[in-house]
């Protein structure tokens, strides 16, 4: 049985082999693509997802986007755990490690 992630600070997110991360051009719309399933995601969390390349950290994820909205780090870093780990709860998101 396979553990169940927890994200965290620390955590190096990235897309198991079976999900892909895609720009529909066609529908104008990203999308999450993994077998029989398809998850529209709104233009935060494509912000967020952009980044997620299995080298950056969560803590570093959180960053770049507090500088890049001029938002506080301490709520972006929890609008970006809670979404990873609502997508890691479903298979979208593993730790790359």
């Amino acid at each position: 049985m396979t553990d169940i992630l927890k994200i965290d600070d620390a955590t190096i997110p990235k897309f198991p082999k079976h999900v892909k991360f895609r720009y529909n051009k066609a529908r104008d719309e990203w999308v999450i693509l993994a077998p029989e399933r398809l998850v529209k995601l709104d233009p935060i969390a494509v912000e967020i997802l952009k980044m997620v390349n299995g080298e950056r950290e969560v803590k570093s994820i959180s960053l770049e986007l507090s500088k890049k909205f001029n938002a506080p780090e301490d709520t972006i870093i929890s609008d970006v755990k809670e979404m990873l780990q609502n997508l890691s709860d479903k298979g979208f998101i593993e730790e790359n490690g």
